[in-house]
């Protein structure tokens, strides 16, 4: 499979495959083989995400996608997700670059409109669900205390209004 995919890779045109969630199609236009791709996104998870997403990250490359596509025969889903792949790791290249000019950095990017709509009602469910996981990790544990302490004390205060109405 591997020779069949550098074969692929190599007979490419130049032209646009379309358009990505993270960025225009790449600048020359020419897929990066599967090991070096692999191996580029690993390293550039080490050096852009923090420790928790870098983790998260770095199963999501190995396990999910990469070893799951690796018996894929057909040759659109190749170029498909070697370009898709190359551009995150442009995107996250660019912030790498972006970070060291300006010693700050920015995860992430806001999603596209039109990528927004094509999503599902389940699909919209899960990104809410993650939304609302992630401002938690990343929130100040004084914060959450905080929260927690006025949401105990407003499930009190209507229950004490009631007992002082009665007697």
């Amino acid at each position: 499979m591997r020779t069949s995919i550098v074969r692929l890779a190599a007979s490419t045109s130049k032209k646009p495959l379309g358009t990505s969630a993270f960025t225009s199609p790449p600048t020359d236009a020419s897929l990066i083989p599967p090991i070096p791709l692999y191996r580029r996104l690993l390293r550039v998870h080490r050096k852009v995400l923090p420790i928790e997403m870098r983790v998260l990250g770095d199963d999501y490359v190995k396990q999910a996608e990469f070893r799951r596509t690796k018996s894929t025969d057909n040759p659109l889903h190749i170029v498909g997700f070697l370009s898709e792949w190359q551009k995150y790791l442009e995107f996250h290249e660019k912030q790498l670059v972006e970070a060291d000019a300006e010693k700050a950095r920015r995860e992430g990017q806001k999603m596209k409109e039109e990528l927004f709509e094509k999503l599902s009602a389940e699909q919209i469910g899960q990104l809410h669900e993650l939304m609302l996981a992630t401002q938690e990790v990343w929130a100040d544990p004084a914060e959450i205390e905080r929260e927690r302490e006025a949401a105990r004390l407003s499930a009190v205060e209507p229950a004490s209004n009631l007992a002082g109405t009665k007697a």
